[in-house]
């Protein structure tokens, strides 16, 4: 059993129930599932290219993307319909909380100057969507062998429809939000 996973089944859920007053420990938010997008725009109709972000999203995740097509063309984006757009996957189960783990505690802390992640990027449904500008920033990845940095975008599924329930499950994960006292402007 993955470490995070443990940590949430014994430590987390209880704590939960009696921070909101659940009935039952199940009625507390849970993560579904972690989905992670890497868009390649033009790139994607390189052959060379688009195995090399194929290859580092799979190290990343511990398993294969697919790849996502675009559903109309755009002659502002110089986009045809039909053409690679980029790279999706699905992370559910234990890859999901080893994701999660890696990701809160070696992947973050070795982005440059990184302050903390926003706290809006909760939408209606309780769901926490985040941007990483260089996917370098995994330690699976080589510096030297990526030939571009390109970024991802996270989008973690949490089961709750209450924002604040699926933050203070993220602020127990250990995510680091930016806090409200802190000076943004740097």
């Amino acid at each position: 059993m993955p470490r995070l996973k443990e940590i949430y089944f014994k430590e987390i859920q209880p704590a939960l129930k009696t921070q909101f007053g659940y009935k039952n420990i199940y009625m507390g938010p849970k993560i579904e599932k972690v989905i992670l997008n890497m868009g390649l725009g033009i790139d994607g109709n390189d052959g060379k290219l688009l195995k090399s972000c194929e290859e580092d999203l799979a190290k990343i995740t511990g398993q294969k993307p697919i790849i996502t097509k675009f559903k109309k063309s755009v002659a502002n984006f110089k986009t045809r319909k039909g053409t690679n757009a980029g790279l999706k996957v699905t992370l559910r189960k234990n890859k999901m909380y080893e994701f999660l783990d890696r990701l809160v505690n070696i992947a973050l802390p070795r982005i440059k100057d990184f302050r903390g992640l926003s706290s809006k990027g909760f939408d209606k449904f309780g769901n926490y969507t985040f941007g990483v500008k260089e996917h370098i920033i995994f330690p699976e990845v080589s510096f030297d062998r990526a030939d571009k940095v390109r970024g991802l975008d996270i989008t973690i599924v949490i089961s709750s429809k209450n924002p604040k329930h699926c933050f203070a499950l993220l602020q127990k994960l250990n995510f680091p939000f930016i806090k409200k006292g802190d000076n943004q402007n740097g």
